[in-house]
């Protein structure tokens, strides 16, 4: 049982019991060492460490990098927000492909090892100005980065560098940076990338000068000006997009060749690949998301042909499962099943074979060893709230698992396709990391296991994962998390704590959900939670997905609802006093489920909520709904704003002030809604925030007023 009398600030504390884990791991070009970052004694500080596969000694091999304390400029910290990035110190690092060498950005300087037990050299000093999204070319030798919207290219050895495009800097412009929403939504992080022979950098302009500036001030500071706010061209849905163009050039600079992206420019730049024959492709995506074309360019003159197709009538996923063969031909993955399967085809797209099949789903390409003949992959084969590690023949053949126990698994494999890193969690295990033989799956090393003295005195009990079905037949996947046993059997008050969205899934048999600290504090308070993935969540198919397209907040809301009534109908939940809780999406969920099911929700809690879908970005919205041109019934209807006035229960919002994601704009116009509704609601607002809160004073608050929330109202 969890300890009921433990503090509210252990629900603030970062990183959660047990999940004080190093991250980014990677193996050395030579495969001797397996490298990543971690925080000691529980620390959000990050050193970078090193792990000698043989021998099984672990090192320290940089603990700190000069600057690394300074105070984050806008773009860093944006660019954190973008990647979900909450520890602090060394925060990034990249071997080079070949060689020894270990790339160490910062905000204002890049650094590089020669090799891990050398000093960290400054290669590149951005003198007080951000450096953004540096790389190593593949041989080591030379560092692209992006400042003041141009790319520059610099000497490893000699440290000179020289800016290699032009044409953006003040011009509203950008050269070599991913636009907001290749970051945000289409999981392309950056906007340029390194030819194989280091003489070639194909980059992205994206121009957005015709995109009309979102005003973010800065309300909470004590100064104003220009360092009170901040100014973002955000693409509104069924408005204009960011314009893109895709150009080489040499590392020795001279004019770009532009690649030809189709006659339509309102189209994705989704991903872009250099081949191993030193080709040039991309995956272009058309504004509906209805069809993707991989193309092949000619960089001498630009000029393209279309490798492959995919077309849906539902939505194109955009994924990172396309992988070259040395040989010829690549490796590729697709949904055309209903199910996302791999397929090898040949170099001009042609279909050879497909490798995996069924009512399950790939999740991850871990690795092609083209010698061995096996395709290596994570996925859904053992059920769908888990994750393994399995393996294909490149020839076809059955599928073999690597990684047998229950759970899920996070993998990065070696070079060679000898071993691997297992990180591994369950709701009933912490997350360790081991390395283990490729081959057959056993233990070689330890690299973490959790030793967080909170798990054993907070005594965190996992929840009861369970399966329900709904009226019409869909198979959903549940978390029931019991008061302690002082409370008695039930019924008992409960609180449906609530995602919803696409391309998202919350009920997994991992560690994260026993150490969910908010749930179990309430559970320990006498409530029981509920956790349930409404049809609309990813991994389970596209069918499964596609059940709310173009009609968000429908589908979800009703199996919400059979989730609560089934608890009901096992004697768990008190039918008078049910709660609802979510963030992002989730607040949406609260204010739908308090609108269009009063009579089951009587507490509800949105933060930072969507209130209307007209203002949210381009490609996640109109992925799902279309424009509001084209769907106009559908973003009525999913409109909270429009529903509000059926909401009977106590409602609390809260929202940080300077949230770039879901901005403070759907807070103001649901309010005004309310108002003019004459619905009651508390609010909280938070004006250093933006969408989740980070700051620890912050996260205290917040967690003390929800639970005072509920206990006054439930």
């Amino acid at each position: 049982m969890t300890d009921k009398h433990f503090p509210i600030e252990e629900i603030a504390k970062f990183p959660p019991p047990g999940m004080a884990m190093p991250v980014s791991y990677a193996f050395s070009p030579d495969d001797k060492l397996v490298t990543y970052l971690h925080g000691p004694d529980q620390s959000p500080v990050r050193q970078l460490y090193a792990l000698d596969v043989e021998s099984g000694e672990t090192r320290v091999v940089l603990s700190s990098l000069e600057g690394q304390d300074e105070e984050l400029s806008i773009e860093e910290a944006l660019r954190r927000q973008r990647l979900r990035l909450l520890g602090q110190g060394i925060t990034r690092y990249a071997w080079s492909e070949q060689g020894s060498g270990i790339l160490l950005p910062g905000q204002n300087a890049v650094h590089v090892m020669d090799d891990s037990d050398s000093p960290a050299r400054k290669i590149v000093d951005g003198n007080g100005r951000s450096i953004l999204d540096p790389q190593l070319s593949r041989q080591g030798d030379q560092i692209a980065y992006v400042q003041d919207a141009e790319v520059y290219v610099a000497s490893v050895e000699r440290g000179e560098s020289r800016q290699i495009t032009s044409g953006a800097r003040g011009t509203g412009k950008t050269n070599g940076l991913a636009e907001y929403i290749a970051q945000e939504e289409m999981g392309r992080s950056s906007g340029f990338r390194w030819s194989r022979d280091g003489r070639r950098i194909a980059f992205e302009e994206a121009d957005e000068t015709h995109i009309p500036v979102y005003r973010i001030v800065h309300q909470g500071k004590d100064e104003t000006g220009d360092s009170a706010q901040e100014d973002h061209r955000y693409p509104f849905a069924g408005e204009e997009n960011v314009k893109v163009r895709l150009g080489v050039v040499s590392v020795d600079g001279g004019d770009p060749t532009w690649m030809d992206l189709g006659d339509d420019p309102d189209i994705y730049l989704a991903r872009v690949h250099w081949m191993p024959n030193g080709e040039l492709w991309a995956q272009i995506e058309n504004r509906e998301q209805t069809r993707l074309d991989l193309v092949r360019f000619d960089i001498s003159d630009g000029s393209r042909s279309t490798v492959l197709t995919e077309t849906s009538d539902v939505w194109i996923n955009l994924h990172n499962m396309f992988r070259p063969l040395e040989s010829s031909g690549f490796v590729w993955a697709s949904e055309r099943t209903g199910f996302n399967h791999l397929y090898v085809h040949d170099g001009d797209g042609n279909l050879v074979r497909q490798l995996t099949d069924g009512e399950w789903m790939v999740d991850g390409l871990a690795g092609v060893d083209e010698e061995g003949g096996r395709v290596y992959f994570t996925g859904t084969k053992d059920g769908p709230i888990e994750r393994r590690l399995y393996s294909v023949p490149l020839t076809g053949g059955p599928v073999a698992c690597i990684t047998p126990e229950p759970g899920m698994h996070a993998v990065t494999l070696d070079h060679k396709f000898h071993r691997f890193v297992d990180v591994f969690s369950s709701i009933a295990a912490p997350p360790t990391a081991k390395v283990r033989s490729l081959e057959d799956g056993v233990e070689l090393a330890t690299i973490h296991t959790s030793d967080d003295p909170r798990i054993e005195s907070l005594n965190l009990s996992p929840p009861e994962l369970v399966t329900i079905e709904t009226k019409d037949g869909a198979t959903l996947h549940g978390a029931i998390y019991r008061p302690n046993s002082e409370f008695g059997a039930g019924p008992y008050p409960t609180i449906v704590s609530v995602y919803g969205g696409p391309h998202a899934q919350t009920v997994v048999d991992h560690w994260g959900m026993t150490c969910s600290m908010r749930v179990q504090y309430l559970r320990s308070r006498g409530y029981l939670v509920f956790e349930l993935d409404n049809r609309g969540c990813a991994r389970r198919g596209l069918a499964f997905e596609a059940a709310l397209k173009n009609k968000m907040g429908t589908i979800e809301v009703r199996d919400q609802v059979e989730g609560v009534k089934w608890l009901i109908a096992q004697g768990l939940a008190d039918p008078e006093r049910v709660g609802i809780y979510g963030w992002s999406y989730g607040g949406f969920m609260t204010l739908m489920c308090l609108a269009q099911a009063p009579e089951v929700f009587s507490v509800g809690v949105a933060g930072a909520p969507v209130s209307h879908w007209d203002g949210y970005d381009t490609h996640y919205t109109e992925h799902y709904m279309g424009t509001p041109r084209s769907n106009p019934e559908g973003y009525a209807d999913g409109s909270p704003n429009n529903h509000v006035a059926k909401i009977e229960g106590k409602l609390l919002i809260l929202h940080g002030l300077i949230d770039e994601n879901v901005h403070f704009r759907h807070t103001a116009r649901l309010i005004n809604a309310l108002i003019a509704a004459r619905v009651p609601y508390d609010f909280m607002l938070f004006p250093d925030e933006r969408h989740m809160p980070r700051k620890p004073e912050d996260r205290v608050y917040m967690e003390s007023r929800i639970a005072e929330f509920f206990a006054a109202n439930l």
